[in-house]
């Protein structure tokens, strides 16, 4: 299958990459003139230089591909100009299934989050449960305005969509929010726990991808949900995991959730003015995030896509030797 994919770059869209390589499938990637391309040369992916904020770069590399996979988006909690989550997570994911609809493809594969469910009615949630009214953070929002767009398309223009929504993701070599918590608390970083009772879902990053490349390869499945999601934990068993595996006690001090989410005002606001991520990286959105946590069933994608899903124990422990912290066997 000739392949198009955005965000073929990143944590999760590496991992795509390598498991649509070892597919064989025809691919092509989107790049920006700054993105590190190391990997996708390793593997023989060809490249194009363009940006899912500019429509017209991929209206010119995009006919002639038989799918779209749409990975491109800006996930963290914190950024110095918030205008960048609406131009990427809503415009640029606008852009790119209009260039899709115009380029005929056969199938789209838009990832989206989890978190754009926000806190549904029903707990644990599934594809069936309407999401909450509120979600927590400025990228959850944009991910389920840039997710609604896809999926008017879909209904309205008959944009041939499938809908994979992570949880969230750990495994070796992750730069961003989860990845960094591991760390920083393996390597007493972290003045105190917090949050210890609060439930998420965590996936491997190798079973995400392979969700994502199975439900590229399922037939006659547009129209479809994913919600991928393998085990779901609270911190504070988290927070064990990492003493295991790495010898280091986690901080005995927990803070109340109400000093936590004052601290998380302050750090932002001087974030805010100095441009730099906040301390410790208690941005409002991710105190917000990790205190609501989420939790619901990935049934479906072990069902009907094929996937068992890796011990989330042995996820942590990947993430932590990717970070160059020595784990207990």
């Amino acid at each position: 299958m000739k392949v198009y994919v955005t965000g073929g770059t990143g944590f999760i869209g590496t991992e795509v990459m390598r498991q649509l390589a070892e597919r064989e499938h025809d691919l092509t990637c989107l790049v920006r003139k700054t993105s590190n391309t190391g990997t996708l040369e390793e593997l023989g992916v060809p490249t194009v230089v363009g940006d899912v904020t500019d429509r017209a770069s991929i209206e010119r590399t995009l006919p002639g591909h038989d799918a779209l996979i749409h990975l491109a988006n800006v996930y963290d909690f914190w950024l110095p100009d918030k205008r960048v989550y609406h131009d990427v997570n809503v415009t640029g994911t606008r852009n790119v299934m209009e260039a899709a609809l115009a380029a005929k493809v056969a199938k789209v594969i838009h990832v989206s989050t989890c978190l754009i469910f926000g806190s549904p009615a029903e707990c644990p949630f599934d594809e069936e449960c309407p999401p909450g009214s509120e979600c927590f953070s400025e990228y959850a929002q944009t991910k389920r305005e840039g997710t609604e767009i896809a999926l008017a398309m879909h209904q309205r223009q008959g944009l041939p969509l499938v809908t994979v929504y992570p949880s969230g993701v750990v495994g070796p070599d992750d730069p961003k929010a989860t990845g960094r918590y591991l760390a920083a608390m393996a390597t007493g970083k972290l003045p105190a726990q917090v949050f210890t009772n609060s439930r998420l879902t965590f996936t491997h990053v190798r079973d995400v991808a392979a969700a994502i490349v199975a439900a590229l390869e399922k037939p006659d499945n547009i129209g479809e949900d994913y919600l991928v999601g393998g085990e779901t934990v609270t911190f504070g068993q988290i927070n064990r995991w990492v003493e295991e595996l790495s010898g280091r006690r986690p901080p005995p001090f927990e803070m109340a959730p109400a000093l936590v989410m004052l601290n998380a005002r302050l750090l932002t606001a001087i974030a805010d003015l100095i441009k730099r991520p906040p301390l410790w990286d208690m941005s409002v959105d991710q105190m917000r995030t990790m205190r609501k946590g989420y939790e619901f069933s990935g049934e479906k994608v072990a069902r009907e896509l094929g996937i068992t899903y890796t011990p989330l124990r042995e996820a942590v422990a990947e993430s932590l030797a990717s970070w160059g912290v020595k784990t207990a066997a």
